[in-house]
């Protein structure tokens, strides 16, 4: 068990921006929420799994919508309560611990909105070990696990909860409502229990974050190159370097989706880059061949700075090296990739290759 103050918060959104392969929404918004929350009401309880009693209650507090909406729509900060009371509300009980549904951007912090409001701890763990687009795409849904009942909230307090009997359904549901309600909401969702989320959970989500957001910030201040230590920590591979010539980006069905096209420099000049994305980076080409795909992790960042950049930040002239990450082994299994693997987000044949296989 230790604290997470201040520092602690901004490293993890930093390193959040890395993990979340494009998406999750804008790391900095949220780490200016969660940062004011921490200031106000102090630093929050970050337990490791084995921590955590078998019996107690764990929920999953995390955001739902389109990213590009919260560049506009800044949370205030008590979505995240509302969720959670609409729920508690529901079942009749109250929860004893939180944990986020991805390692990524806006959803990694959103649970520590609640969690340092109400003095709970946090898991350090999550369903995903980064980012993806649909709420049935975490390792708790491919263990059998159901998401709802599903408290679901707005930032004006306008709540409701969700109970279906299938977790593509319930991402159908809470979809529309995000449309409905704005671009972006709240849900406290996949209620379990201690035991649960040992077996099922990624373990180690917000270390590792703080580790990566650290790494950033020293290079940084030190003005000393941060990419041999960020490529070791991630176990990465270099994909490409380029210039944005061009972003088709549009916001539907409540998702982010489109394509961003890199013309190669240094290297790799001469070349085509190409990323797909649904509000996270799911398919990277280069000159027309796929060099990483879901779920390993495609990562960009500035070429000077390495600041993380997201996918609503890319536009044109951006100058950006591109890293495959390889994704969390769950991941990896016949049953993960049955649920985030190249064809469930499309791309039929297109098999599953390893990043650090794919890329050489």
């Amino acid at each position: 068990m230790r604290k997470l103050g201040v520092q602690a918060v901004e490293d993890i959104a930093r390193g959040a921006a890395v993990m979340a392969s494009g998406g999750g929404g804008d790391p900095y918004l949220g780490m200016v929420v969660a940062r004011q929350t921490v200031e106000e009401f102090g630093p929050i309880t970050l337990l490791e799994l084995d921590e955590i009693p078998d019996e107690a209650r764990v929920v999953v507090s995390m955001g739902l919508g389109a990213p590009t909406v919260l560049v506009e729509k800044v949370p205030r900060g008590t979505e995240p309560e509302f969720a959670l009371q609409a729920l508690e509300s529901a079942c009749g009980c109250a929860f004893d611990a939180l944990l986020p549904s991805e390692a990524g951007g806006w959803n990694s912090l959103h649970p520590m909105l609640p969690a340092a409001r109400r003095g709970l701890p946090l898991l350090d763990a999550d369903g995903m070990g980064r980012a993806f687009p649909e709420l049935q795409m975490v390792t708790w849904s491919v263990f059998g696990q159901k998401s709802s009942p599903i408290g679901v909230a707005d930032e004006r307090g306008n709540v409701m909860v969700v109970e279906t009997d299938d977790n593509k359904r319930a991402e159908d549901l809470c979809r529309g409502a995000t449309v409905m309600m704005g671009g972006n909401i709240s849900l406290a969702c996949y209620g379990m229990t201690g035991a649960q989320a040992k077996a099922n959970s990624v373990a180690g989500t917000y270390t590792l974050c703080e580790e990566v957001g650290a790494i950033l910030r020293s290079a940084r201040a030190n003005r000393v190159d941060a990419y041999d230590r960020l490529m070791e920590r991630l176990g990465a591979v270099e994909l490409f370097r380029g210039k944005v010539q061009d972003v088709e980006r549009r916001t539907t069905g409540g998702f982010a989706r489109g394509i961003a096209t890199l013309e190669g420099m240094d290297a790799y000049r001469g070349g085509i880059f190409e990323m797909e994305f649904q509000n996270e980076f799911l398919m990277a080409r280069r000159d027309g061949v796929p060099v990483c795909t879901a779920p390993d992790l495609i990562a960009a960042f500035d070429v000077e700075t390495l600041t993380p950049i997201t996918g609503e930040a890319l536009k044109y002239g951006c100058r950006a090296l591109v890293l495959g990450i390889p994704c969390a082994p769950q991941w990896r299994t016949p049953e993960g990739l049955a649920v985030v693997g190249p064809a469930a987000f499309g791309y039929e044949g297109v098999p599953y290759v390893p990043v650090e296989q794919r890329a050489y």
